[in-house]
């Protein structure tokens, strides 16, 4: 195994999650009241529909499936040893990466063109849309070129991960890997290292109170459509209905 092969795959995974575990604990602790997505559906809501929604339900399916071939391997392959079963997967898989990738577009291109968010933007936004979007499109091109993947990752990718959790990783199978699944997996690792240093760290503070909470009213006293205008640039004074 070269160089470039053990940093991805050994050196990079244990920077990842002590670069996760260290600064999600100092941000939570130092900053908690920035621990969130900085909400910006007042300011527009509609073009925050087509890209929140479907890059929500991809990216959870996404996650579902990679996180179900990680802890039960062996009911993935289960799965996969009728060939109708493992082709509704994939296809269902790839449609979802695809409702991920074209959400995430959408996000961006709202967030850099909408006047009224940009006080509500930093430099880290665009690095997670543009780590997120390279991830999606590589694991979708990986999909189209690479068939099968649930049955590989849960025979090949599950035993690897294990390994990096039981600090004496085994790369021996995995190194054997084309190199785009290799740059995949590098980015999955690079997406957690940045995750305390974005928005994205919102998901450790799940609301879960939301689910018994009584409901809220919200009621307008002012023009709904004149108020959530995208064209209406952004102002500290109270909107006001003319």
């Amino acid at each position: 195994m070269n160089i470039i092969d053990n940093f991805i795959l050994i050196v990079l995974p244990y920077l990842a999650l002590a670069v996760f575990l260290i600064g999600s604990i100092y941000r939570y602790r130092s900053r908690k009241f920035q621990v969130s997505s900085l909400s910006s559906q007042f300011l527009e809501g509609r073009k925050l529909f087509y890209g929140s929604v479907p890059f929500h339900w991809g990216i959870l399916f996404i996650f579902s499936g990679h996180l179900i071939a990680f802890l039960i391997p062996k009911g993935v392959l289960a799965w996969n040893s009728h060939p109708v079963r493992l082709i509704v997967l994939e296809v269902t898989a790839f449609i979802f990466g695809i409702s991920m990738l074209v959400g995430l577009i959408n996000l961006a291109i709202r967030r850099y063109t909408t006047a009224r968010l940009r006080p509500v933007t930093n430099y880290m936004d665009m690095v997670i849309y543009i780590l997120l979007i390279l991830q999606t499109f590589a694991g979708l091109w990986i999909a189209y070129n690479f068939r099968w993947g649930s049955s590989w990752f849960s025979t090949l990718l599950t035993p690897y991960l294990y390994s990096i959790f039981k600090l004496q990783p085994d790369t021996t199978a995995v190194a054997l890997l084309p190199w785009p699944v290799k740059l995949h997996i590098a980015g999955a690792y690079l997406i957690i290292a940045v995750i305390p240093f974005s928005r994205l760290i919102h998901f450790l503070v799940l609301p879960l109170n939301y689910l018994w909470r009584p409901y809220q009213q919200v009621r307008w006293n002012w023009n709904r459509k004149k108020v959530r205008s995208d064209k209406t640039p952004w102002s500290l004074q109270r909107p006001k209905n003319t």
